[in-house]
């Protein structure tokens, strides 16, 4: 699983890993059942904070993506995609969009203005 974040983007990092990881789920990358690196696992290999983990970790508990044990770490349940798989064309195009912005220098937080204005929310 590939996660990348923007430390200079104005979205906080533990949304940017929670939509990296929520993908990951919703195109079958990280199937049901299988459980997600460990907070400081994760936080390790990304140079995050471990609470910044934990809290990307809770968000995707709230939404229902992940299952929560002490000890047992995140696991990824049943209709963890919650409705929110996108089109292939949307996928594609986001990408793009991405490609195009990262090549430019673009912050990601002008291109989430951008679909804002445009009355993508």
């Amino acid at each position: 699983m590939l996660i990348q974040l923007d430390s200079t983007s104005a979205t906080p990092l533990y949304a940017q890993l929670v939509a990296s990881l929520r993908r990951a789920v919703s195109t079958g990358e990280v199937p049901v059942g299988d459980k997600l690196p460990s907070a400081g696992d994760l936080a390790q290999a990304l140079d995050l904070n471990k609470n910044t983990v934990l809290r990307a970790y809770r968000q995707l508990r709230d939404e229902g993506v992940v299952e929560l044990r002490r000890g047992r770490g995140a696991t990824v349940v049943a209709g963890a995609d919650g409705g929110r798989v996108l089109p292939e064309a949307v996928e594609a195009a986001l990408d793009e969009l991405a490609a195009i912005a990262r090549e430019s220098s673009i912050p990601m937080s002008d291109l989430v203005a951008g679909l804002t204005i445009r009355g993508v929310r």
